[in-house]
């Protein structure tokens, strides 16, 4: 598979937000960058000062926190706490920025002078609120009550963005080719290359400037208010207008379809593991700070971003295969992915001694469930199913055409690879069974796609009940027959002729 350097690089999110009891669409689309040299030296100076002031705000606030407690387990006859502070918030550390910016900071490990005054106003302010946000979600968790890790202070390679708001940065001029940018306090117009063009009736409401490792990028928020609000909820999911998947991960199969269809993958890590791996040892034996590690990481950092940039081809490809079938629901499975990737628990004996726990053996899967990045590839097919589409070739060749959205639907996928989707008989009890020859029906049952039948009928409300007595299965309220027919026909459509050859032998 051929990769291309842009593809599908230039959309990213579809947000939807309130906005005066309106709903607004906003699109975010990147372009590749080419500064002049003088506006590199700029640009990678702004990134400096964001990045130290991002690190002195979130070390104030781990500050405030180290001073400003004591332990409640051995409290002390008399109080250890110096004198107290008020906390910091990102109001009180916004309202540092005027002073920081009549003089020239001078930072105290470097010696080097900072000129706050050299960037944006706002794109400080963003900086602000972007430790605000990270400090937060280590406090009290995001919107769903999910914490996250520690906040990091971060270094040149994990700092590399800035946001610039609509009155920092206008489009001056778009030509066929190329596209210039006027950005606030930066010498000369941005030129940025126009790979695809600018939608009609769309408004600039921010961008943002990243540094990559094959040079800069400019990703920007277009809003449009005539775009109507898609409602997946309303369509309701019928046996001929929804389809079923099952995340394969086995052998060059990546996905199974509920219409008897295998999608291949791409296992971008798996084919550039050795490549990464020999530039990693290169890197870590050189001295650190030296030109010949800073030349090696930039190496690997580009072996990265290949591997990132083909994964996400990979899924945009592969959601649009599943959209252009011109299904309406499409129905997955909702995968426990963190579980899928975890480490198996270390086993000790009565001395201590740590025992085999399989975890050599489960290495091997959970690099494929991290390579095959099948979250980043839901959120793919769910923009794309929802957002409209233009014409576009199925899987056969055939252009269909499409004007509404698609709906997901994630469903619990328990018992759905080891029950017939035919016939109420658990045949795939082992995961070394792939295939099942059935002498009544006379045909070949392939694992994965009979998976993918019953995730449908799942999603559909025709999988029967389950449950287990003294530790065998029993099926209850079973619907099975009331789409046996349906499900053969699509079984016999999927057949090989060699299957039958060999069968009749």
């Amino acid at each position: 598979m051929r990769f291309h350097l842009l593809d599908y690089s230039y959309l990213t999110v579809i947000i939807l937000l309130s906005h005066k009891n309106q709903l607004l669409m906003l699109l975010n689309y990147q372009y590749r960058a080419y500064p002049e040299t003088a506006q590199k030296l700029k640009l990678n100076n702004w990134l400096r000062i964001c990045r130290y002031w991002y690190n002195y705000q979130i070390g104030d606030r781990f500050d405030w926190w180290q001073f400003n407690r004591s332990s409640i387990n051995a409290c002390p006859l008399t109080c250890s706490i110096r004198g107290l502070k008020n906390r910091p918030d990102y109001y009180s550390q916004k309202k540092q920025l005027p002073i920081l910016k009549k003089n020239l900071l001078k930072v105290s490990h470097s010696g080097e002078l900072l000129d706050f005054a050299d960037v944006p106003s706002q794109t400080l302010q963003d900086v602000s609120k972007r430790a605000a946000l990270a400090f937060q979600r280590f406090i009290r968790g995001d919107k769903n009550g999910k914490r996250s890790g520690k906040p990091r202070f971060k270094n040149t390679a994990r700092y590399r963005t800035m946001k610039f708001e609509s009155n920092a940065i206008a489009i001056k001029q778009v030509t066929k080719k190329w596209l210039f940018l006027s950005v606030s306090k930066l010498d000369r117009l941005l030129r940025v290359r126009l790979h695809r063009p600018l939608p009609n009736g769309f408004k600039l409401k921010n961008a943002m400037i990243s540094k990559k490792a094959d040079g800069w990028y400019v990703t920007l928020c277009l809003e449009d208010k005539t775009v109507p609000h898609f409602i997946p909820d309303e369509i309701e999911p019928t046996w001929d207008n929804s389809i079923g998947m099952d995340a394969v991960l086995h052998e060059n199969d990546y996905l199974a379809t509920s219409d008897g269809i295998k999608l291949p993958s791409l296992k971008s890590f798996r084919f550039s593991e050795n490549k990464l791996a020999k530039v990693a040892n290169r890197k870590s034996s050189k001295k650190k700070g030296s030109k010949a590690r800073r030349k090696l990481a930039h190496s690997e950092a580009k072996i990265h971003q290949r591997i990132a940039r083909s994964r996400r081809d990979h899924a945009f490809k592969t959601a649009h295969a599943l959209v252009n079938t011109g299904k309406k629901v499409f129905i997955r499975e909702d995968l426990n992915l963190k579980s899928l990737s975890k480490r198996n628990k270390a086993k000790q004996d009565e001395k201590g001694n740590y025992l085999p726990n399989g975890q050599s053996t489960r290495s091997g899967l959970n690099k494929s469930w991290l390579d095959a990045a099948f979250g980043q590839f839901f959120e793919v097919l769910e923009y794309i199913a929802e957002k409209a589409h233009r014409p576009r070739r199925g899987f056969l060749g055939v252009r269909t055409e499409q004007e509404a959205g698609a709906r997901i639907m994630a469903v619990k996928p328990a018992y759905t690879s080891q029950l017939l989707s035919y016939r109420d008989d658990f045949v795939f009890t082992d995961c070394d069974i792939r295939e099942y020859w059935d002498d009544r029906e006379w045909l070949y049952i392939d694992r994965d796609i009979n998976a993918a039948i019953n995730i449908k009928r799942v999603g559909l409300g025709l999988f029967p009940t389950i449950k287990r007595r003294k530790g065998n299965r029993v099926v209850k309220a079973s619907t099975t027959n009331s789409t046996s027919k349906e499900v053969l026909d699509i079984l016999r459509g999927c057949q090989k002729p060699t299957l039958y050859a060999q069968a009749s032998v």
